[in-house]
């Protein structure tokens, strides 16, 4: 596999690199925004890096599963990448549980 630069994963995502470089440093969380950017050029499920950024604690395989098949509207992700990081992470984890109680609902 080739090496992902910044320079490549900012191409890729739309993210620039000083923003990339300040998140690869500590110097800035990123927000669900930008993870959901980069999740597909880093060939990685929107959840995964959410769990890895500390937005969502890792759950039951199930309910990752459900959560991850579908998307965050992306009015909710605009106004959540606007708010503290820990309304962020109620804030998702509140969606996942929600999500994942509809799931047999939705039939």
């Amino acid at each position: 596999m080739a090496k992902l630069t910044l320079r490549k994963l900012s191409d890729m995502s739309g993210v620039s690199t000083s923003e990339l470089s300040r998140i690869e440093r500590g110097h800035r969380s990123p927000s669900p925004t930008i993870l959901r950017k980069i999740a597909k050029p880093l060939d990685l499920s929107e959840i995964k890096l959410f769990i890895f950024a500390n937005y969502l604690s890792p759950q039951p395989l199930n309910t990752v599963e459900s959560f991850s098949n579908r998307r965050l509207d992306s009015y909710v992700a605009t106004v959540l990448s606007q708010k503290p990081l820990e309304v962020q992470r109620l804030a998702l984890s509140i969606l996942a549980i929600l999500k994942s109680m509809t799931k047999g609902t939705a039939q």
